[in-house]
């Protein structure tokens, strides 16, 4: 009947007649406007809002046909059309449009639950395969395994990225996803958006631009996992091409979730039960158990932690303790017995020195409890009795004098003082300025008093300095510290007080003053340039050699901004050394370059110390300078001199390689010259020939253009640049040379072009001086089929570039001395023992590291440098 059915709706009726009940009918125009709709299924359409609605219009973004063209092209052909509907969910049709009247009828019914039932089948074996490898990988590899499932559930789905956030105790984290560089948000940033979502069903987001921007996606896809009315875990989906149905999702987010989570479960138990073991080897405690007929019986942990047998009878037991402690403990478990709580502290026989906490209680006919180690409890204590009968000896005798006074009727009386007031200030504790301290003080100092009485009553503590006279008639500078004590409704009660006698201090203060006037002078009259600045680079001093280098006056550079004089590049790198600043590590040290108006760019060697206050914050920087122009020029000029002796040294191949492109272009010519003489030159041939000529006449200005960039002077500045592409440019002066000498130039590419900081001509001038070197090595072994091969690697955030050649290697104890200024092994001559040593500088200057080691057919030089970030 099926096939009747079909076949009368895609038969053309002889003459227009009402198309038989389907589950959706839509008469269309010829332009497939929507003129009338019919059938079950009508009431479920969400309709569009503008008006002459076109049929695409009533179809999801994502529909599994896309209609193009007019009525008239579909016609004959089965068409699975997904409409949008008022419940949310798609409706999955299938049906066939054919001609009625003046216009089109496209009858449609039902397929969802068939489209559901195919899903279904082809996601059975999905369920297994996920269950069984979370079942059954280890421990360590489980995230792994969750992540590789992540992977074959996004093909399934044509998803951009799975990602299983799991609920932990302080929100949710990312546990896997299936491509670890997706740039899925930190799990804080997504806590709102998951903490707010029901957990009941799969959620399509399409309309939340800033989840959607956060995400990276243009659609994302939220499956929860609950158990009870939480959920525990949420799958989420980006850019789900195939998003099955929610029952499917919800049983997928299950298999997925279920054993991930109870094997976490399992292994949080595991850790716990590991962690209490060790926590109870470490406090050195555990439980025991003594039945009233029978033997104590010991944890196993603790009786090999203390080494007492697992199980004692009573006589046993006493036997093990100190002989002091047998009878109290006897009486103490006898108490037990009868009901009573047993807490007891007793030594073990051996040494005496290690005591043990018993506690327990009877239970039944049973005595349960724990026993704890509590001999460094012990130690403490008896540590804590002589700290402080020294500490009373050392206030005795210290020039610090505690006192006590107490509060009455608004005056503060004296009433105890410690005995170091006798040695100290020479008072009896009954004396008359025991009694009234406010007689001693001196008479300059005695507003002071007064203002310390009222301070003290008014906010509750105080701390000030004055000068108290001795039995002898003389003074003393003490610093009064002093706190009100009060009693529960708030009243005054008494002060407690510490005098600390500080006039050697105060004569130490005031030679400090005379030293720091001595030192200003010595550093207005210093060579070198001193300063001193704010973290913000701001001037608060400067010198006079360091006003005059900058061709101002002390007073004119104060409040003058350091950062003027640096470039932007130097500038950041001058307030990064700063923020690396710390308390523990105050000092630092680099060489900088100024950028000083009418002059060349200036270099100094600069030490920063930095001054911070109780917090640790950085209040200001004490720096020290020399002008070290002069050496940085001289360094300039030894590596220029060095680039042009390469030069010269390669000129012979550079001219052959220049050479070439021109005797292409002369062939070229005088080929092209013969047939325009003969009459027979073509066009097209001419043009070939023309081609050919301005493509020789291009590699030739690249190899002249890469030589007068090479030959330069290197910029003062250091930038960012491709690290393979001085690689490039040094293959581009050698090649043709090392072709000509027989050597092979094998050059791997990277997939990627890592960045480096520095000049990159001064990187290629050190690979050349190793090619060229690996080169000689090469030559004078004589191989008999010679190459030298360079490659980089990545490690972290360290990039190295390795030379490598075939002959034989250098001997082990030159390694170190290779490096080393003039040092050479070739002929007298030949050769003037500074490439190696300037390439080393070089390579240090960038922040890497140049060395050498054998490998199996040769050596192997490899320049490390530190990747740099141009975000």
């Amino acid at each position: 009947m099926s096939g009747s059915l079909f076949d009368r709706w895609r038969a053309a009726p002889d003459e227009p007649q009402a198309p038989p009940a389907v589950g959706l009918q839509l008469w269309l125009d010829d332009q497939a406007r929507v003129q009338r709709l019919a059938g079950p299924l009508r009431t479920l359409l969400a309709l569009p809002t503008q008006a002459a609605a076109r049929v695409q219009d009533y179809l999801e973004p994502h529909s599994l046909l896309v209609l193009e063209g007019e009525p008239g092209d579909w016609q004959g052909q089965p068409l699975d059309l997904a409409f949008r509907t008022v419940v949310g969910h798609a409706l999955q049709t299938r049906g066939w449009l054919q001609r009625h009247g003046q216009g089109w009828v496209l009858q449609l019914f039902d397929i969802g639950d068939l489209l559901r039932e195919q899903r279904w089948d082809r996601q059975r074996p999905l369920f297994g395969e996920i269950g069984h490898a979370l079942r059954e990988c280890g421990a360590e590899r489980l995230a792994q395994t969750t992540g590789e499932q992540l992977q074959v559930l996004a093909g399934h789905w044509q998803a951009s990225a799975l990602c299983l956030m799991l609920r932990a105790a302080d929100g949710w984290r990312r546990y896997a996803s299936s491509d670890p560089l997706w740039p899925w948000p930190d799990d804080a940033r997504l806590q709102g958006w998951l903490a707010h979502r029901p957990a009941a069903t799969p959620v399509q987001i399409h309309n939340e631009p800033e989840l959607l921007a956060l995400c990276g996606c243009a659609s994302l896809l939220l499956v929860p996992y609950r158990q009870g009315q939480d959920a525990e875990a949420w799958l989420l989906g980006a850019d789900v091409l195939q998003p099955p149905p929610d029952d499917m999702a919800l049983a997928l987010a299950r298999t997925l979730a279920e054993p991930l989570l109870a094997r976490l479960r399992h292994q949080q138990l595991q850790q716990q039960s590991r962690q209490l073991d060790h926590l109870q080897q470490q406090l050195g405690a555990g439980g025991w158990e003594w039945p009233l007929d029978g033997n104590l019986q010991l944890d196993p942990v603790v009786a090999g932690s203390f080494g007492l047998p697992r199980q004692m009878n009573l006589a046993q037991w006493l036997a093990q303790l100190h002989p002091a402690d047998r009878e109290p403990a006897q009486l103490a478990l006898a108490q037990a017995r009868e009901g009573h709580a047993l807490g007891l502290g007793v030594r073990l026989a051996e040494g005496g020195q290690r005591w043990l906490h018993w506690a327990g209680q009877r239970q039944g006919n049973c005595l349960r409890g724990f026993v704890l180690d509590i001999s460094a409890l012990k130690q403490q204590q008896q540590q804590a009795d002589a700290a402080q009968a020294r500490l009373e000896n050392l206030i005795a005798s210290s020039p610090a004098v505690i006192y006590v006074q107490r509060y009455v009727d608004g005056a503060l009386h004296s009433d105890f003082y410690s005995a170091s007031l006798g040695p100290l200030l020479g008072w009896g504790a009954d004396s008359e300025q025991a009694r009234q301290p406010a007689l001693a003080v001196h008479p300059d100092d005695r507003p002071l008093w007064l203002e310390r009485t009222r301070a003290l009553l008014r906010d509750g503590q105080v701390r000030c300095r004055y000068r108290l006279r001795d039995a002898r008639g003389g003074y003393h500078w003490m610093l009064d510290e002093a706190r009100l004590l009060r009693d529960d409704l708030g009243q005054p009660r008494e002060v407690v007080g510490l005098w600390l006698d500080v006039s050697e201090a105060t004569d130490a203060a005031e030679r400090v003053r005379q030293s720091e006037e001595r030192y200003r002078v010595l550093v207005e009259d210093s060579p070198a340039m001193i300063c001193r600045y704010r973290p913000d680079l701001t001037l608060q001093y400067a010198n006079r050699p360091l006003a005059d280098y900058l061709q101002r006056t002390p007073e004119q550079l104060q409040g003058e901004n350091l950062g003027q004089w640096l470039s932007d590049s130097q500038r950041q790198a001058f307030e990064q050394r700063l923020a690396a600043l710390t308390p523990e590590q105050p000092v630092s040290s680099a060489e900088i370059c100024l950028q000083l108006p009418g002059r060349e760019n200036a270099w100094w060697v600069w030490a920063d110390r930095g001054v911070f206050d109780g917090d640790g914050q950085l209040l200001e920087v004490q720096a020290v300078g020399r002008d070290n122009t002069e050496v940085r020029r001289s360094q300039q000029q030894l590596l220029q001199g060095a680039k042009m002796a390469t030069l010269g040294e390669l000129a012979t191949g550079l001219v052959h390689e220049i050479n070439q492109p021109l005797n292409v272009m002369r062939m070229a010519v005088a080929n092209a010259l013969t047939r325009l003489e003969q009459g027979t030159a073509e066009p097209e041939w001419l043009e070939a020939k023309l081609r050919r000529i301005e493509a020789q006449v291009a590699r030739a200005e690249r190899l002249v253009q890469h030589m007068r960039v090479y030959g330069r002077r290197s910029l003062v500045e250091t930038q960012s640049f491709a690290a393979w592409g001085a690689v490039e440019g040094a293959r581009a002066l050698l090649e043709e040379g090392l072709r000509g000498k027989g050597v092979s130039l094998c050059l791997e590419p990277p997939g990627e072009h890592s960045q480096v900081l520095g000049h990159q001509d001064q990187l290629e001038q050190v690979l050349i001086n190793l090619l060229v070197n690996a080169r000689d090595a090469l030559l004078e072994q004589g191989r008999a089929q010679p190459w030298i091969r360079v490659r980089q690697e990545l490690d972290g955030g360290r990039l190295s570039l390795l030379v490598e050649d075939n002959g034989g290697g250098i001997a082990e104890g030159l390694h170190e001395r290779i490096f080393e200024p003039f040092f050479t092994t070739k002929p007298a001559g030949v050769g003037t023992g500074l490439g190696l040593s300037v390439s080393h500088g070089i390579v240090s200057h960038m922040g890497g590291r140049l060395t050498v080691a054998n490998g199996e057919e040769g050596a192997c030089f490899r320049v490390e440098l530190p990747l740099h970030s141009t975000s």
